[in-house]
């Protein structure tokens, strides 16, 4: 019966957490509710708090699995490239961040509400995830501007920059639909806005020297 049990357990998990990125990612922290996000996938809502105790603790375990998601796709563009520069290793992660933010645009929608005020979750994601994954692009963007590879700015400057290149096919995809007819899920778009990001961020500098 409990091997029976866990696999359905799983299943019930992984429910819980897609329907709760919806809701977070639509309506915020503030306003979604841990009855919206069981009536989104018919369940009672005492089994959603059986599975995660407080909405607080479905969202961590929403932005962990996110998070989990995103560096397992940039461990496996730098495992498989054998890129050995730090600006072709900047390159390659940040390359997988958009294109995870394309194929997730949830998980985008669900950061930028984060971002809009100071929030303990907020400090929760700083000290869990984002710190990590600053500290090793940090000194791969100092090297790489200390050889000319990269445009010279504070190097948390330059990261936050790139954020921003990388996330905005996903933040603007319903404004691009309506004024360009453009999909940004078209593999087509896809691949021409990052060219353009490579060529202006990654290649112009070396055209400049």
């Amino acid at each position: 019966m409990k091997r029976a049990e866990q696999p359905r357990a799983q299943e019930t998990r992984s429910s819980i957490l897609h329907a709760a990125l919806l809701e977070f990612a639509e309506k915020g922290y503030d306003a979604a509710s841990v009855r919206s996000i069981a009536e989104r996938i018919g369940l009672q809502h005492p089994l959603i708090t059986y599975h995660y105790r407080s909405k607080e603790v479905l969202w961590q375990a929403v932005a962990e699995l996110g998070f989990a998601h995103m560096r397992a796709e940039w461990d496996a563009h730098l495992a498989d490239s054998g890129a050995v520069s730090s600006e072709e290793r900047l390159k390659l992660a940040y390359g997988a961040l958009f294109r995870f933010t394309v194929k997730f645009p949830e998980f985008d929608r669900l950061m930028r509400w984060e971002m809009l005020g100071s929030s303990s979750r907020l400090q929760w994601l700083v000290d869990t995830v984002l710190k990590p994954l600053i500290d090793w692009l940090l000194p791969q963007i100092s090297d790489a501007q200390a050889r000319g590879a990269l445009p010279e700015v504070e190097p948390i400057l330059f990261h936050y920059l790139m954020m921003s290149l990388t996330s905005s096919l996903a933040s603007f995809r319903p404004e691009l639909t309506v004024t360009s007819k453009l999909s940004p899920s078209d593999p087509t778009v896809v691949d021409a806005y990052w060219r353009a990001v490579e060529s202006m961020i990654f290649e112009r500098v070396k055209v400049l020297k």
